[in-house]
């Protein structure tokens, strides 16, 4: 087994917009998330989040703690949160057992001292996508299945958004300290997410795109709203959204993605919306 670990520093609005493209590949995205038997982590400075994938192969995986957090194990002083977009498969929590299907989800509370991944099948690997926040006290550990989630149908195939997005980590299907994640899968023949954009300075926010197919892309958009970017992203890889930057993507085919959130509150809807008309 072995831990792949980076660290991302925090960026200002007014740097950023000297950032050329490899700049701001090397900032914001995390290309590489599953590589078999291997735990991959991305600390960001921007509310301190952990992302990071796990597929098990060959043999369980244990998810350790790092010497960055000067912690005896890696959820002394956090929360967890882990999305399947695999095969099914399982997470040991101290000893308990969760089965985790495809697109299912577990919340792991603060101090918890052992989380080993496994695949059910190894030729079908599991591949669970984490994100790990800072917590102030436990809450319990929970499988969230789909059927658990709170679910809202958005957009409209007349503007290419149509999507149906999946609340998992949310305070209205679990208590969190901070942390959110769900799952929005737009419907064959849209393209577009999270139009109209927003911002939320209160909070940052984590996409991990997947279900694309490999000829396929993502077109990524971030920035201030009056001074956006724009970088390319393939299937199942994560782009970090500062608290400044709105977020927001079009692929050149149907896709889904995974959005988590850390800072201030727990209310989704505190979003500052802009208009496709106020964006330069």
């Amino acid at each position: 087994m072995t831990t792949v670990f980076e660290e991302r520093h925090a960026s200002h609005p007014g740097d950023y917009v000297n950032y050329d493209t490899d700049r701001l590949r090397d900032e914001y995205l995390v290309p590489n998330l599953f590589t078999a038997d291997t735990v991959n982590l991305t600390y960001t400075h921007v509310d301190r989040v952990i992302v990071g994938g796990v597929m098990p192969v060959e043999s369980s995986v244990k998810l350790e703690t790092v010497d960055a957090l000067k912690s005896d194990y890696f959820l002394e002083r956090r929360e967890l949160g882990i999305i399947n977009i695999g095969a099914p498969g399982v997470v040991e929590v101290d000893g308990a057992v969760y089965e985790i299907g495809t697109k299912e989800a577990l919340y792991v509370s603060r101090g918890s001292e052992s989380v080993v991944f496994s695949s059910n099948v190894k030729t079908s690997p599991s591949k669970f996508y984490i994100l790990s926040t800072p917590a102030h006290r436990e809450f319990p550990t929970t499988k969230v299945g789909q059927g658990d989630a709170q679910v809202i149908e958005l957009g409209a195939a007349e503007t290419c958004n149509k999507r149906t997005l999946r609340k998992l980590l949310v305070k209205d299907v679990l208590q969190t300290c901070q942390l959110q994640m769900g799952m929005t899968e737009l419907a064959p023949g849209s393209c577009w997410n999270t139009m109209p954009c927003h911002t939320h300075s209160r909070r940052m926010e984590v996409y991990m795109y997947f279900n694309l197919p490999e000829e396929q892309a993502v077109c990524h958009f971030m920035g201030p709203p009056q001074q956006t970017r724009t970088i390319w992203m393939h299937n199942e890889q994560a782009v970090i959204s500062p608290t400044w930057s709105l977020h927001s993507g079009v692929g050149t085919s149907n896709y889904t993605f995974i959005w988590g959130m850390a800072g201030e509150n727990h209310d989704y809807d505190d979003m500052d919306k802009v208009q496709p008309t106020e964006l330069r």
